[in-house]
């Protein structure tokens, strides 16, 4: 199959490494990581992430790389084509690859906005607008003022936070207009180099905290590593802390959301996918399990003590990164320029990964309706920014939890389970060993291909068949969900249900409008 010219490119194999890197670098790394380590049995919890790292994340890195090399000699640069062109048989497999527009989607309507107030706490910090604060109930209410949950000493109503997001909104809008080559390539080239730097400063500082309370000697930074890191094997014993490993890897790599599919249909069939995925795949985690767990949970351990980390630990990432951090920063010197250096990190973090979620749609409506780069991006940005209304303003209400699961967590297992069965069994292994190694320098161990054809589908059905048993009718349900919250809920649901609903049915007329050009 020749390569065609695509209405997009990427200007050099470092431009793609770079980019997939960005997607899988985000919040989660520095925020959602440290807080999994801690809650489920620290250093034993690495069992099960590197388990599922090799048995998941890298099989499911290469089939993706692989799977959007193919599509991309179609012309089909989003799920539902590339499914299509590997299974043409079934007409129904195209709706499948619905998914992996419908995810990113849905990622980006709530990640854009609390990318948004690591903007807005970058300002901040350099303006001191929170520096006199020293406690977590004081810290909790000047989120809670600027997210608009309640109106307090430091905050009346919701419009800085809006004003934070629409900057944020408009400046992904703009990145992904630029296209590939011009936007998001240029970006995080820009923005991952940076975010290095960031980490590094501030996990220096980390390292050089020793004892800041003579007092108190057990505070020390030793000790907060050895709290972060020492094993409590009883945990293993738990299917929640596996669980909680599978979905933390598929969080942190971007796997089965539909976007590395997207990037990869752009490369030519001679680009090499094996080497390239695993340097995608070294960098996020590099930046994950070095960077991002050697930062907040050790110095807040200095500062706060074995006793209240523990619940410092399981109080959520919200809280983590927007309450503990700034209390533990305010007590340093230069807590201004630290604050700073800290945010802007989890900004660069946000958006070189929210850039990346724009991609499909916007992809997905210059392939199948020939529209223009400039007509698409425009359609998704005043689609994307009515649906971001609600997270906005209904924020107490249970709308991020309700979009993270669907969107975040569920449907990426449902998409990565439909990806590997396309890959090893309808595709077929031999052919697809051999299209994971057109153009490679290097080769992946044979092992790879009984676990991609046997072990990856079948912990993926084991993670699928585990939810439903245990979690399919309280969530159906809604039990846990407060009696005010379940209307809005409810309402959640019916939207992510229309909204795939019409995805399907633009899938349903690109194809017919094919059938009747072609």
């Amino acid at each position: 199959m020749l390569q065609v010219k695509k209405r997009d490119s990427w200007g050099s194999r470092l431009g793609i490494i770079m980019s997939v890197a960005g997607s899988a670098v985000g919040l989660g790394n520095f925020l959602r990581f440290p807080a999994k380590v801690a809650s489920n049995g620290g250093g034993a919890f690495m069992i099960p992430y590197f388990v599922s790292l090799f048995l998941l994340g890298l099989p499911l890195m290469w089939i993706e790389w692989t799977l959007g090399r193919f599509g991309g000699g179609f012309e089909h640069s989003t799920a539902p084509g590339i499914f299509h062109s590997i299974w043409r048989k079934n007409r129904f497999i195209k709706y499948f690859g619905v998914i992996g527009i419908f995810g990113p989607l849905i990622i980006f309507i709530y990640y854009i906005y609390i990318e948004s107030w690591t903007l807005g706490y970058s300002i901040f910090s350099l303006l001191g607008k929170y520096r006199n604060l020293t406690d977590q109930a004081t810290m909790q209410s000047f989120l809670k003022g600027f997210q608009g949950l309640e109106k307090n000493q430091f905050f009346e109503s919701l419009g800085w936070a809006y004003t934070f997001f629409v900057i944020t909104f408009v400046l992904n809008i703009v990145i992904i207009s630029y296209g590939i080559k011009g936007g998001i390539e240029r970006i995080c080239k820009l923005a991952m180099p940076l975010l290095f730097v960031c980490a590094l400063v501030l996990l220096i500082r980390v390292i050089t905290l020793g004892t800041p309370d003579p007092t108190k000697p057990s505070w020390n930074i030793f000790n907060g590593f050895g709290f972060l890191w020492n094993p409590d094997f009883s945990a293993l014993r738990s299917a929640k802390v596996w669980l909680e490993a599978a979905g933390q890897i598929f969080f942190t790599l971007s796997v089965g959301i539909g976007v590395i599919l997207t990037y990869a249909s752009y490369l030519s069939k001679g680009d090499d996918v094996v080497l390239s995925g695993l340097t995608a795949a070294s960098t996020n985690e590099l930046a994950e399990v070095i960077l991002g767990g050697s930062i907040i949970i050790p110095a807040a351990f200095v500062f706060f003590g074995p006793q209240e980390i523990q619940s410092i630990a399981r109080s959520g990432v919200f809280n983590l990164g927007f309450v503990t951090m700034p209390l533990v920063l305010n007590k340093l010197p230069l807590a201004q320029i630290f604050g700073f250096i800290w945010f802007f990190l989890l900004f660069l973090a946000g958006i070189t990964s929210s850039v990346s979620l724009c991609q499909p749609a916007v992809a997905f409506l210059e392939d199948e309706f020939n529209l223009s780069r400039k007509r698409a991006v425009l359609l998704f940005g005043l689609i994307s920014f009515v649906l971001c209304q609600p997270t906005i303003f209904f924020l107490k209400n249970g709308l991020v939890d309700e979009l993270d699961f669907w969107g975040g967590t569920f449907c990426l297992v449902l998409f990565a389970t439909v990806e590997t069965i396309l890959f090893a069994w309808i595709l077929g292994m031999e052919n697809a060993w051999s299209e994971i190694h057109r153009g490679a320098d290097l080769v992946i161990p044979r092992t790879y291909k009984f676990v991609i054809k046997y072990i990856t589908p079948l912990f993926l059905f084991f993670i699928l068949g585990m939810w439903f048993w245990q979690e399919w009718l309280p969530v159906i349900m809604m039990k846990g969900v407060s009696v005010q919250n379940r209307i809005f809920v409810l309402a959640t649901r019916w939207g992510l249900l229309s909204i795939f609903s019409i995805l399907a049915l633009l899938v349903k007329i690109a194809w017919r409008r094919k059938k009747l050009n072609s």
